[in-house]
């Protein structure tokens, strides 16, 4: 279960707090004896991208033009 902190006892720890949710745990903070806010870690920054990666998971036939009739239908939908 989270811990739930009142938002005056969170001002004169909120150093403690930031490295506990640094550490992964989620806090929530009170307002009144009532949720208010949480406080949380960062998501995972996401992965670089990586050129070259789907090397072989491509075919040629992935850059052949659109046959006719489905170019018409994407022109109709979307355009």
């Amino acid at each position: 279960m989270n811990p739930t902190v009142d938002v005056h006892e969170a001002k004169t720890k909120f150093s403690r707090l930031l490295e506990q949710a640094h550490a992964g745990q989620e806090i929530i903070l009170a307002k009144a004896g009532k949720p208010y806010a949480r406080l949380m870690p960062l998501a995972p920054p996401l992965s670089r991208r990586q050129p070259g990666r789907l090397e072989g998971r491509v075919g040629d036939e992935f850059f052949e033009p659109l046959p006719d009739d489905e170019l018409d239908a994407w022109k109709r939908c979307c355009w």
